[in-house]
């Protein structure tokens, strides 16, 4: 057995630096048990310095990459979705929910069979492939962004059984708007097979945002994009979740979708709940250029794709990439690191602690976190 010294875990709005904790672990590096240090107690073992350890990262918005998009992907693509499971690895990211922007219910089936497929080649040292988000079709006409239009629905139990029967156990989380007639019935099916049901593509005022957390909707999609924004006299979906203190807020760090100091100000008013999200897409892992995507084109530029009329589409950056922009951003290292892989993971297990998704890891799928001379550089690596 051996132990690892002066530790410090990940958590929310650490304004000074917090408890130091040590771990010990197991001839085989396997994390047995995570305990609180006394202040100015001294131990033998490898001393971290007051370096963080956390899980590695959860994307629960990521569209494709290395050229896939997941609403287009065939059998063929099996080999290529590999290399990205296997790309994303790399960048930290040990688990995703591959997420399908709204498109004909032919494609989201395949879709779906082919990641069904993938699971089967999970392996050590691979992301994984969580349920699916499909990101509609029950959208707002007014808020639909880069979404095909020709793609959206109304919801009702109806067009809900034909999109989602067959794979209900393979899908982890459903956004709509919640302001739709038929949606509160969708959000109640949803709920009762276990589906995360988020809010997104909405025109929802804060009352009707109340309404649709009381019926079971749980996550704002992409926080401040396609939805109302937080406005002194409307405080639309942010602010109605802000208050209510239980909902998930994804928000996406690049720098492009939100601006680094609204960014800091969700992080200061809900850094409990702030999920970070990639929201990447198919030029993710690619160079920047021109790519066909979804029957239509987009440019990939500095970490954003745009379609031809400048509408955003998606994201480049990859997830820890995010985080390390919420850490210069905020100066809050321990909050940004909690948002991309505590956070997630609590979307779907609430009661669990940081400490749960530590014991019985392998330091080799573990993140140590640390700060440079500059009190704003975090880099990360393994654990081991």
């Amino acid at each position: 057995m051996s132990r690892i010294t002066h530790i410090r875990l990940p958590k929310p709005l650490s304004h000074s630096e917090g408890n130091l904790w040590w771990i010990l672990l197991d001839d085989k590096n396997i994390v047995l048990s995570v305990n609180p240090m006394e202040d100015g107690s001294a131990m033998a073992g490898e001393n971290w310095g007051g370096d963080w350890l956390s899980p590695m990262g959860v994307d629960l918005q990521m569209n494709g990459g290395l050229g896939l998009a997941f609403p287009e992907i065939n059998l063929d693509d099996l080999p290529k979705l590999i290399d990205l499971l296997d790309l994303l690895w790399i960048h930290g990211v040990e688990a995703i929910c591959p997420t399908f922007i709204s498109c004909a219910l032919p494609s989201l089936h395949l879709g779906l069979h082919v990641l069904r497929e993938a699971r089967k080649e999970q392996a050590p040292n691979r992301c994984k492939l969580l349920g699916a988000h499909l990101e509609g079709p029950f959208l707002s006409k007014d808020r639909f962004g880069a979404h095909n239009s020709e793609y959206i629905a109304s919801p009702s139990l109806f067009a809900l059984n034909e999109l989602i029967q067959g794979y209900e156990k393979e899908i982890n989380l459903v956004t709509l708007a919640p302001e739709l007639i038929g949606s509160i019935d969708v959000i109640e099916r949803l709920k009762s097979v276990g589906i995360v049901v988020c809010l997104g593509h909405s025109s929802a005022d804060q009352e009707v945002c109340n309404i649709a957390f009381n019926n079971g909707v749980s996550m704002l999609t992409h926080a401040f994009n396609a939805m109302p924004g937080l406005q002194h006299r409307s405080p639309g979906p942010v602010g109605a979740a802000i208050i209510n203190g239980e909902i998930s807020i994804g928000l996406i760090a690049d720098g492009i979708h939100v601006h680094p100091t609204i960014a800091v100000l969700l992080l200061r008013l809900a850094a409990e709940k702030l999920v970070l999200v990639s929201d990447a897409i198919a030029p993710y892992g690619l160079k920047d250029g021109q790519y066909n995507w979804d029957k239509r084109s987009i440019v990939s530029e500095e970490g954003s794709c745009r379609l031809d009329n400048g509408t955003l589409a998606g994201s480049t950056v990859s997830l820890l990439k995010a985080c390390q922009n919420l850490a210069r951003w905020s100066g809050d290292s321990s909050s940004a690191i909690w948002a991309a892989t505590v956070a997630p993971r609590l979307v779907f297990a609430r009661e669990q602690q940081t400490i749960d998704f530590l014991i019985g890891q392998p330091l080799n799928k573990l993140l140590r976190w640390r700060k440079g001379i500059g009190q704003d550089d975090l880099s990360w690596q393994r654990a081991a």
